[in-house]
């Protein structure tokens, strides 16, 4: 998985939402060109299930609280119809993609993790669906913050 580049992350903010809030109801919808290799991400109260293609290949998240603490739900239809071999294509699309898109959602909204600084620590929880029990799982990918690109990293000096 190559890391994003943000020249290629086109970021659109629909009705109900600002750069900085709400938390809830916030939610992100990305998708992505196969032939330019541009991502599409957009911030609204709702999905943009004007952007959900018959491929079913975007992304969605969430914010959402559970057990009192706010967390990033991400979705992601891995079910691919019946055909077994269909769904194990696409799950392995999807782990090896992940980063790539949780980098996405972390550089396109970086003025609301500025303003809440807290929910680079949230939990990032995503959900494989599928009728195939090998497939459907529920992961924690750790927080928002590991997804950044200007993350601090330490530097070992002997």
């Amino acid at each position: 998985m190559a890391g994003l580049n943000p020249e290629k992350l086109f970021v659109d903010y629909r009705s109900g939402v600002t750069a900085t809030s709400p938390v809830i109801p916030r939610r992100y919808t990305l998708t992505h060109s196969d032939e330019t290799g541009d991502l599409f991400l957009t911030i609204a109260p709702e999905y943009a299930y004007d952007k959900i293609t018959a491929l079913r290949d975007e992304a969605l998240a969430e914010w959402r609280i559970m057990d009192d603490r706010f967390i990033l739900y991400v979705y992601l239809y891995v079910n691919g119809g019946l055909d077994k071999g269909t769904s194990a294509r696409r799950n392995y699309i999807f782990r090896r993609e992940l980063p790539l898109v949780l980098q996405s959602i972390r550089y396109g909204d970086r003025p609301f993790f500025a303003m809440h600084p807290e929910l680079d620590q949230a939990p990032v929880i995503v959900y494989f669906d599928s009728t195939h029990p090998e497939y459907r799982r529920l992961e924690n990918w750790g927080t928002p913050a590991n997804y950044s690109l200007f993350r601090k990293t330490s530097k070992i000096t002997s």
